[in-house]
């Protein structure tokens, strides 16, 4: 079942505070955790996309969790994670994963830090405007995977 909480608590939850699933580990084991709770109404949003008006399919969560996980630790050439943030490390609701080929400066200070490639939410999502589209590549591959 979808959260029904106003979509205004998306984008303020957004902003709020996040812990990094620093190491692969984690990131594996949140993963896992994700997917067995699949049923439970999920948003899946590219960001420079249209966001979603209903929650993903429970397949199509399970889905874009194994196509993103792949892309993270084939293009992520590190032997850390650091690039996905969750709100809760134990029962997650809303998750920020970086592309890892747009990082600039994650994490710390910055005036206009990057905005996350994806983020998934039991949370609606509201639109957040980018500077600029995602890359083609990255839009072929959400095409491919939602046929948007």
């Amino acid at each position: 079942m979808p959260d029904t909480r106003p979509a205004s608590d998306f984008a303020s939850r957004l902003h709020g505070s996040f812990v990094a699933l620093l190491k692969w580990e984690q990131f594996d084991q949140t993963w896992q955790a994700l997917a067995q709770r699949a049923n439970e109404g999920w948003y899946v949003y590219a960001i420079g996309e249209a966001p979603p008006e209903t929650p993903a399919s429970p397949e199509a969560f399970r889905r874009f969790l194994d196509e993103i996980s792949e892309l993270l630790h084939r293009e992520h050439e590190h032997d850390y994670c650091g690039i996905v943030y969750v709100d809760d490390r134990e029962k997650p609701e809303l998750v920020k994963i970086y592309d890892p080929n747009n990082l600039g400066v994650v994490c710390g200070y910055s005036e206009s830090p990057p905005l996350p490639g994806w983020v998934i939410s039991r949370l609606k999502p509201t639109p957040i405007e980018t500077p600029a589209p995602p890359a083609g590549n990255r839009r072929r591959w959400w095409q491919r995977l939602f046929g948007k």
